[in-house]
């Protein structure tokens, strides 16, 4: 299909009304999720979807995983901090009992992390429970059983949140947190060199190292306390972009299915309470997946209008040391479609990684990729996400260059499986 072509078939308008229709709260759980779960499913039947290929997937989840524990670890972090430096003063050795007991401690409550889906005794207890809905549908291969052929996955997230602190903020706190506490971990571990050692150090430089990153994890501590989410953002940027992207390429590929993978097009609940709507659809669906022919595309904050940086971006890696990158095969079919498409795209680190739908993908060693604006950070979980920063052509451009991956990985799967970068039959 010509370029001029592809140009007519996604269309800015259009995207733009899709992210004015579902710009309101909709807090996962609230009466507002219940709303744009219906108006997705109504959408996608006007998109020519029929009522048994739209799919609904309703769960049960709790908030404390991503409300109460962030406030919990908090609170229990500065409390062994204060009590770890007191004692490194008064009695080496009870320090380092207090790092242990801290230690035991976190892993217990980070158990439950491993399946924040199913609340278990800290999400029944000690946090709010909510219903939620995942909508989706799917597109099978045309020339392959649904079974034999590969699966790719486009999705977006449909809840939204406000929260105290603007994202961009809460990212700084986080980094503040690690890289003070990887300096702290040194400044001890030399302290414990020096005590067991034949060496020394000057008794300032362990005073520094001690000190400041000691108040540095406070201060994000504290403010982490008082992290608290609310139902107050109209979610335009994060997430009624993702959305209508979903919505625009779902329209166009019902009528043009590919040879050799299933097409999942999915909008997600419950990703601002923890992703967990994401995973219950991998919980659900992942006997369906096979490892080495599953790709995900996971939409998330799409366009920031105004700002010099208004344009699509991928979350190339993560990590400190060493840096470890994310799904090279779809960040190279990225950069491919981009060049031939003239279309600006940037691929960024991330120190912390990102906590997007994307997760539970990459738990499972699924190839997974964010695209996103971090610009639009600026405005996301705030009462000033709305319609009028979002650019109807970012998110076209989006669209063309997600179509021209999507083409790419099946016009190569045969070539792709014989050189083994697919695990095909």
């Amino acid at each position: 299909m010509e370029k001029g072509r592809i140009d007519q078939e996604f269309r800015a308008g259009r995207l733009h009304r899709y992210v004015e229709k579902f710009s309101f709260p909709r807090l996962a759980g609230s009466l507002g999720e219940k709303k744009a779960v219906q108006l997705t499913k109504d959408l996608f039947n006007q998109l020519g979807f029929s009522q048994e290929q739209i799919e609904t997937e309703s769960f049960r989840s709790s908030d404390f995983y991503s409300t109460t524990l962030i406030k919990l670890i908090a609170m229990i972090n500065l409390v062994f901090l204060l009590m770890f430096v007191f004692f490194t003063y008064v009695q080496f050795i009870i320090s380092i009992l207090v790092i242990i007991i801290l230690v035991i401690i976190i892993l217990f409550i980070l158990r439950g992390l491993k399946s924040p889906e199913s609340p278990g005794f800290w999400g029944k207890y000690y946090g709010k429970m909510f219903n939620a809905t995942n909508v989706f549908v799917k597109i099978p291969s045309k020339n392959m059983s649904e079974e034999r052929a590969g699966d790719i996955v486009i999705s977006a997230h449909l809840d939204s949140k406000s929260q105290s602190f603007q994202t961009q903020w809460r990212v700084i706190l986080y980094r503040i947190w690690l890289f003070s506490a990887i300096f702290l971990g040194i400044t001890f571990a030399l302290y414990i060199a020096t005590f067991f050692g034949p060496f020394s150090l000057p008794i300032l430089f362990f005073q520094i190292g001690l000190w400041i990153p000691t108040i540095l994890i406070s201060i994000t501590n504290i403010f982490l306390m008082n992290l608290n989410t609310h139902n107050n953002s109209d979610g335009a940027l994060d997430n009624a972009s993702g959305m209508a992207v979903v919505f625009e390429l779902s329209s166009h590929f019902q009528n043009h299915p590919l040879d050799n993978f299933n097409l999942w097009f999915c909008q997600y609940s419950a990703e601002e309470l923890g992703t967990m709507g994401s995973r219950v659809f991998v919980d659900n669906h992942e006997d369906q997946f096979e490892k080495g022919r599953i790709f995900q595309i996971n939409l998330d904050m799409i366009s920031c209008k105004g700002h010099r940086w208004n344009r699509v971006e991928y979350l190339k890696s993560y990590g400190v040391f060493p840096r470890r990158k994310i799904a090279p095969l779809l960040a190279e079919y990225l950069e491919t479609a981009a060049s031939k498409e003239d279309i600006e795209i940037y691929g960024f680190h991330l120190t912390t990684g990102a906590h997007t739908d994307s997760v539970p993908y990459h738990q499972r060693d699924f190839a997974s990729i964010d695209l996103v604006t971090r610009a639009a950070s600026k405005y996301s979980h705030t009462k000033n996400d709305t319609p009028d920063k979002v650019d109807g052509e970012i998110l076209k451009e989006a669209c063309i260059l997600i179509r021209r991956v999507i083409l790419s990985l099946d016009q190569n799967y045969q070539k792709l499986c014989g050189n083994n970068i697919l695990e095909c039959d």
